[in-house]
């Protein structure tokens, strides 16, 4: 809204004016979040896991439904991060068939974990069965706590 074109041109009204154009040229410049972004928020947020902690480890059950172990990645990133993904593809129509529902879901499944600082990844196992994707974390052993150094005082 231009309020110099209702005649109102003081040097408030200018200053408001300029704090409008300001609001309207950060809007444009503010850009959503990406595709893949959406993405992945959407695939985490529709696939269901539990998590359990035992003495000696963790473990992560993920519901894949409808895929092969091939069609499965678990991944350790950077930061201790586990990322557990997939892909349901849909199946091909046949002829002379057509969908009168369709309510499975199709798409991808991902999962994204921050492990503890006592998570051993370099042991680490992944068993899919029924498609339920359980993963084992091995836990690290304690730190030996430090026996005291004894230093030999010498007679000089």
């Amino acid at each position: 809204m231009d309020f110099r074109i209702m005649g109102l041109d003081a040097p408030l009204l200018q200053t408001i004016q300029h704090m409008m154009d300001m609001t309207e040229d950060a809007d444009k410049s503010i850009s959503g979040p990406s595709r893949t972004y959406v993405r992945d928020a959407k695939a985490m947020a529709a696939t269901p896991a539990d998590v359990k902690e035992y003495p000696n480890s963790y473990v992560f059950i993920v519901d894949m439904p409808g895929l092969k172990s091939g069609d499965i990645k678990v991944q350790v990133e950077s930061d201790n991060v586990l990322l557990i993904s997939g892909e349901r593809k849909p199946e091909e129509e046949k002829e002379g068939a057509k969908y009168l529902r369709m309510e499975r879901r199709v798409g991808k499944l991902m999962r994204k974990f921050v492990l503890p600082e006592n998570a051993n990844t370099d042991a680490i196992s992944a068993v899919c069965q029924d498609g339920v994707l359980t993963v084992t974390v091995e836990k690290l052993p304690p730190p030996e706590p430090k026996k005291p150094k004894t230093i030999e005082v010498k007679i000089a």
